[in-house]
């Protein structure tokens, strides 16, 4: 009889295990996630420390008169889980073009910069500006407190069922040599 008792118990050791090292493992990925997406990781390369975290410290993103800050992660990652790690798993991408060198001068950067720019534009036109619509939502905004043209805009891009980035390249960062792309098509207000 204490024999049966004992291989029952043993049965159970590797399910306790295998429970434990997943809840470690779980852990360990959602604190990765925390961890990478916070600025202070997205500015750890010299490419964005150097680049485009320098003009975003120029924007009403980084420094505004309600006080409010929207971080690189606020802008280019998604608060849902599967795309947030959809999104991670793009970036070993952009960590391998790190190693490599793709942009590590400010020259190479202002030659990639359109590239780069049309890259994340498509993105946001894709999913609708949903990181935008994360702090910004058309049906809170006060038209009759806004600029005439702003108000306009807003109502015409509304009308015109636009999502955010359509009208709003260059609100973060400044905007890449647009020689090549339609000029009426950036607002950047």
């Amino acid at each position: 009889m204490l024999e049966s008792t004992n291989k029952k118990r043993f049965k159970w050791g590797p399910y306790l295990f295998g429970g434990v090292a997943g809840m470690v493992l779980l852990a360990a990925f959602l604190g990765e996630l925390h961890y990478s997406a916070t600025e202070k990781f997205c500015i750890s390369c010299h490419e964005m420390e150097a680049n485009v975290y320098m003009e975003y410290k120029e924007t009403a993103h980084y420094m505004n008169k309600s006080g409010v800050r929207a971080i690189c992660t606020d802008c280019h990652l998604s608060q849902h889980l599967v795309q947030k790690v959809g999104r991670k798993v793009k970036a070993v991408n952009e960590v391998f073009q790190h190693f490599k060198g793709t942009i590590n001068s400010r020259e190479k950067f202002i030659e990639k910069r359109l590239h780069l720019a049309e890259k994340v534009w498509a993105e946001m036109k894709a999913n609708d500006s949903r990181e935008c619509r994360s702090c910004h939502s058309a049906k809170s905004m006060d038209y009759t407190k806004q600029s005439k043209r702003a108000m306009e805009q807003h109502i015409k891009g509304d009308d015109e069922k636009k999502t955010c980035i359509e009208c709003h390249k260059g609100i973060a960062h400044k905007l890449p040599d647009m020689q090549t792309i339609d000029p009426s098509a950036v607002i950047g207000i």
